[in-house]
């Protein structure tokens, strides 16, 4: 394992305007995510804590970009991400991926696993033929039947689903995976079986993430360091 700095955070906020009253008022502005800063080393878990709201969803979402940091700097490998424009940001993409709270909400159910899998390879400029293989692949290294491939999410249970999204999330062999809740919306069971899947998978393919979870008894399990959230901000 290495003790390269992979994933540099720097003072990263996130304000949401105010709700508006029954008469037409803005309330005054929400900081979600009030100056986190952390370093993430490459082959490493920090595991994120916190309580519902604490701010920690929001601060995994800022460092994929689905959410534009209001202040702050996110810096992966050394450069800075948090202003990057999306045409600017697409090639980095492939190395820092997202596996999501809810399985199924995350997997367009109008889409067969193959394409569930494969498109972003497909994005990245795969032939069709190369991206189903390496789908195919991806669904055996989480535990998946590969002639499973042209089912939909439906005919799949939480936790078959999850691994789906997790074989999405390695399809472009990604450094870094910021994992939001990954196991909260799954059976205690199933669990398990998630964490120790991602486990192996760390190991194997010399991962880094950010796992996010409310339950303190799963993040030190993971986590080779804890930080714990509350009100916007890293309180321990």
């Amino acid at each position: 394992m290495t003790e390269t700095t992979l994933l540099s955070v720097r003072d990263l906020t996130m304000t949401f305007p105010g709700r508006r009253s029954a008469t037409g008022r803005r309330g005054a502005p929400v900081r979600a995510v009030d100056g986190v800063s952390f370093d993430l080393a490459a082959g490493q878990t920090l595991g994120l804590v916190g309580e519902s709201g604490c701010g920690k969803s929001t601060t995994g979402r800022m460092l994929v970009r689905l959410l534009e940091p209001t202040s702050g700097r996110v810096a992966f490998e050394g450069r800075d991400i948090s202003r990057l424009s999306q045409g600017a940001l697409r090639p980095l993409r492939r190395h820092v991926q997202m596996v999501f709270q809810d399985p199924h909400s995350s997997l367009n159910p109008r889409q067969t696993v193959a394409r569930i899998i494969s498109e972003p390879l497909l994005v990245q400029g795969w032939s069709a033929g190369d991206a189903r293989r390496r789908a195919a692949e991806l669904m055996d290294l989480v535990g998946l039947i590969p002639e499973h491939i042209d089912r939909y999410p439906h005919e799949f249970s939480g936790g078959q689903a999850q691994r789906i999204g997790i074989a999405r999330s390695l399809a472009t062999s990604p450094r870094l995976i910021v994992a939001d809740e990954p196991v909260s919306a799954l059976d205690v069971s199933v669990q398990a079986q998630i964490v120790n899947l991602m486990e192996r998978l760390r190991a194997e393919l010399g991962l880094a993430y950010v796992f996010i979870a409310h339950d303190l008894s799963v993040v030190k399990r993971v986590s080779d360091r804890v930080a714990v959230m509350y009100l916007g901000r890293i309180v321990e």
